[in-house]
C-alpha cells in the first residue's frame, strides 16, 4: 500500500513537471500535502532513474533536447529580467560586443537598448538586432550563414569565417545547461557559434537562469577556465558552485552578489 502511493506521487511530481518547467521542494511538498523529506526521498529517486535534474532546493524534468525560441520567451521572464539587469553593469565601459542567440541573451540585449550609448554589437540573432534598434547610438553588425527557423539565428560556416574576423570586449552568451563540464546547447550549430564568440572576445559572460543548473547538453561549448562571468537568478550549491569557482569564473547572482 505504501508503495502504491509512493509510485502515484512520484507520477504526480513528473505530472507537475510536465506542467511547470521547475519546482521547488516546498511548493511540492505543499500541494501533495507531505513533508520537504518526502520530497527530497523522491527527488533522489527519480534523479537515479534519470527522470528529473535536481538543482537547488528543486528539480526540473531532465530533457534531451530544449523547447523553441519562441516557447522559451514565455518561461522565467522575471528570472530574465533580473539576470539582464545585474549583466549590464558589468560591460560598463565597452564598446564592442558579441551576443549570442537565446531567450536570456535577447532580455540582455534590451537592458543594453536602453542603458548604454556608442556600442557597436556583433550578433547571429535576429531577436538581439530587432530588440537593440530602439538605441540609435547602438550599431549592430548581423552575422550572416543559415538560418535557423526555430531559433531565428544565422549559423554554420559562414558564420564562423564571419565572427573570427572580429574582436570585442565581451562575449555574451546563453545556455541550454550548466554542469561541471562547463556549458552546453542542444544545438549543435549554435555551439559552434559560441565557441568562436568566446574566442574572439578578451573576457566572457554567460546569462542563465538557475533552471539550467546540473543540466547537460549534447554540445559543450566551454569549460569553465573559459569563462569570466556567471550572472544568474540564483547561486548554484555544492559541487556545480565550487567547480565553477575553481574554474576563475565569478558567479553573480541575485542571491549572492
Amino acid at each position: 500500500m505504501a508503495a502504491n502511493k509512493k509510485s502515484l506521487r512520484q507520477q504526480r511530481i513528473l505530472g507537475e513537471l510536465d506542467l511547470e518547467p521547475s519546482l521547488r521542494i516546498a511548493d511540492l511538498a505543499e500541494r501533495l500535502n507531505v513533508s520537504n523529506e518526502t520530497i527530497r526521498r523522491d527527488f533522489d529517486e527519480l534523479t537515479s532513474q534519470g527522470l528529473i535534474n535536481r538543482t537547488y532546493g528543486g528539480a526540473v524534468r531532465r530533457q534531451a533536447s530544449e523547447p523553441g525560441l519562441n516557447e522559451r520567451h514565455q518561461l522565467h521572464i522575471a528570472e530574465r529580467e533580473s539576470i539582464a539587469k545585474q549583466s549590464v553593469p558589468v560591460l560598463a565601459g565597452a564598446r564592442h560586443i558579441m551576443i549570442g542567440s537565446g531567450a536570456t541573451t535577447v532580455h540582455v540585449a534590451k537592458r543594453l537598448a536602453v542603458t548604454m550609448t556608442d556600442l557597436t554589437v556583433i550578433t547571429h540573432s535576429f531577436g538581439v538586432a530587432t530588440v537593440l534598434a530602439i538605441n540609435p547610438t547602438i550599431r549592430v553588425i548581423m552575422a550572416p550563414g543559415l538560418y535557423h527557423a526555430q531559433e531565428g539565428a544565422m549559423h554554420g560556416a559562414q558564420t564562423v569565417r564571419f565572427l573570427e574576423n572580429y574582436r570585442v570586449e565581451w562575449a555574451i552568451l546563453g545556455a541550454s545547461g550548466l554542469d561541471g563540464d562547463g556549458a552546453s546547447d542542444a544545438l549543435i550549430e549554435a555551439a559552434d557559434v559560441y565557441s568562436v564568440m568566446m574566442e574572439r572576445a578578451t573576457r566572457s559572460m554567460i546569462v542563465a537562469d538557475h533552471t539550467k543548473f546540473n543540466q547537460a547538453f549534447p554540445a559543450r561549448y566551454c569549460d569553465w577556465t573559459s569563462v569570466d562571468v556567471l550572472v544568474t537568478d540564483e547561486s548554484p550549491m555544492g559541487v556545480l558552485d565550487e567547480t565553477i569557482r575553481a574554474g576563475g569564473c565569478m558567479i553573480k547572482a541575485a542571491t549572492r552578489n
